[in-house]
């Protein structure tokens, strides 16, 4: 088997001249403002996925979801994301603060098509922001501001041939472990335990 190490890199160039140029409608669909469409689309989203990375350059992705509509349109350049109870590990934060370029992916649940937002965030404990995302009676304690440089929809392809929204997709979670017992794996504890811990924390969410 070939080494990772060995394995040919592909310049950017290459790249280019094996996929071609997109065509001109594609490129201009690329906005750098949320226009009405994307903000109907925002505010029917109940989960994004946050990209992120530190000064170094190395890469995060989290995962963001709430009730539909939970980030929070400020102007048509301007977006905020509540910080939700988590793991408190951070990486999200951390990295805006040595990089503020982002990138975000918004999902609507049975849409093929997705909304791309990139551009560059900051962490905000503006009581006014985080009043617009309280939600039965809960504040935020921060949100993630994000300056939008880019907004465009994505075609579907990725959703259409993974079959996400494809109810019988559903069976193949039977085929993994728990997170119960991949963590006691990990830890050597009872997976039984941890998976009832992981279900008294989610219930507490809301």
């Amino acid at each position: 088997m070939t080494s990772t190490n060995t394995l040919r890199r592909v310049s950017a160039a290459e790249v280019r001249a094996r996929l071609g140029e997109p065509e001109a409608m594609i490129k201009a669909k690329i906005g750098d403002r949320i226009d009405a469409h994307a903000r109907r689309f925002i505010a029917h989203s109940p989960f994004l996925t946050l990209a992120t990375a530190d000064a170094a350059g190395r890469a995060d992705c989290s995962p963001r979801g709430d009730y539909p509509g939970f980030v929070k349109v400020l102007d048509e350049r301007t977006l905020a994301l509540p910080d939700r109870p988590g793991n408190k590990i951070a990486d999200s934060f951390r990295n805006i603060a040595e990089n503020d370029g982002v990138g975000l992916l918004f999902f609507v649940p049975g849409m093929r098509e997705t909304l791309r937002v990139n551009g560059s965030a900051y962490v905000t404990d503006d009581p006014d922001v985080l009043a617009r995302m309280r939600t039965e009676a809960k504040a935020p304690e921060l949100a993630i501001v994000v300056d939008v440089a880019e907004c465009y929809f994505h075609c579907g392809r990725a959703l259409i041939r993974s079959r996400l929204w494809d109810p019988a997709s559903r069976a193949l979670a039977a085929e993994l472990p728990s997170a119960g017992e991949i963590a006691a794996e990990k830890m050597n504890l009872d997976p039984a335990l941890l998976d009832q811990l992981l279900e008294d924390g989610y219930r507490k969410l809301y």
